[in-house]
């Protein structure tokens, strides 16, 4: 592994790590962007296998995205257009023709792709060659309810952490089974988890957490936005996924013409980046051009 820091042009910084040889052709590189409260190293056993998966000649980057990592924290006027100018900064160093998003890094490479072939505004270097997503966290046409969020982000400011994860777990629906639970029983149980190395994580960036939630969710976008994307984009769900996983990706497939989608049957939510095992072959397959196009 390489580890390089982008320096931004707002004057942040991004953290960036490449898994393979750090001069392989853009045709064989594939970016990819985490997902809410995860940092780059979560996704090293992911992106290791990947690359792996794909052969000698492939190289897998991932970054760290804004308040997490090696990463600078989120500028004060952070939104959607930072984590765009980012995947510009990050395509354009590593030279990558490939995109992969996982959950609201799902988000921010399509936002960021779409911007891209907006005809008001297009970018002047290469629209990647192949984009695909697993379980992205748009908030298409209203479909997320978002009246917990207020209470959420007033939570964190206030030091709230375990009412804070509550609150989030019931709003997103994460667990079918948890987001059932009373709320104080939720953040009590959530509360013997703080000691844990996943729960001091997910703690620490709950700050920017509210942030890229707010970017991602608290807007509703109509689904034909998203019409323009590339026609073989790949759109993936996990059948365990909580439902609106599921049906973001099959919404999003259905408006853009010519795309493709696939339902891992043992996939949640976090087989990316922890138990990528029976979604290794499709990825692959994708980025490799092995999978043929619909």
């Amino acid at each position: 592994m390489e580890e390089k820091i982008l320096r931004t042009a707002d004057g942040g910084s991004l953290a960036l790590y490449t898994y393979g040889d750090p001069h392989a052709p853009g045709e064989r590189r594939i970016l990819v962007v985490g997902g809410a409260f995860l940092t780059a190293m979560i996704y090293r056993p992911f992106a290791a296998a990947l690359g792996a998966r794909l052969g000698d000649d492939w190289t897998v980057d991932v970054y760290d995205r804004r308040g997490r990592g090696n990463s600078s924290e989120q500028p004060d006027d952070y939104s959607m257009d930072t984590e765009i100018d980012d995947v510009k900064l990050a395509l354009e160093y590593t030279g990558a023709k490939n995109l992969f998003g996982h959950s609201l890094g799902g988000a921010v490479v399509l936002n960021a792709v779409r911007s891209f072939l907006d005809p008001q505004e297009p970018w002047d270097a290469p629209i990647p060659t192949r984009l695909a997503v697993y379980d992205p966290a748009i908030n298409l046409d209203a479909s997320i309810d978002m009246a917990w969020f207020n209470a959420f982000s007033d939570d964190v400011a206030a030091g709230r952490n375990s009412r804070a994860l509550a609150r989030m777990q019931r709003g997103m629906n994460f667990s079918p089974t948890l987001s059932k639970v009373p709320q104080p029983i939720l953040a009590a149980l959530l509360a013997g988890t703080s000691r844990t190395k996943a729960g001091k994580l997910a703690r620490t960036l709950l700050p920017s957490g509210v942030g890229e939630l707010r970017a991602a969710l608290e807007g509703s976008v109509p689904a034909q936005n998203f019409s323009i994307l590339p026609k073989n984009t790949h759109f993936m769900a996990g059948a365990k996924s909580a439902a609106y996983f599921r049906s973001t990706a099959r919404t999003l497939h259905e408006v853009v013409k010519g795309s493709t989608f696939a339902e891992t049957p043992k996939g949640i939510h976090g087989s990316v980046p922890a138990d990528f095992k029976d979604l290794l072959d499709e990825i692959g397959d994708y980025f490799s051009g092995n999978k043929p196009e619909k």
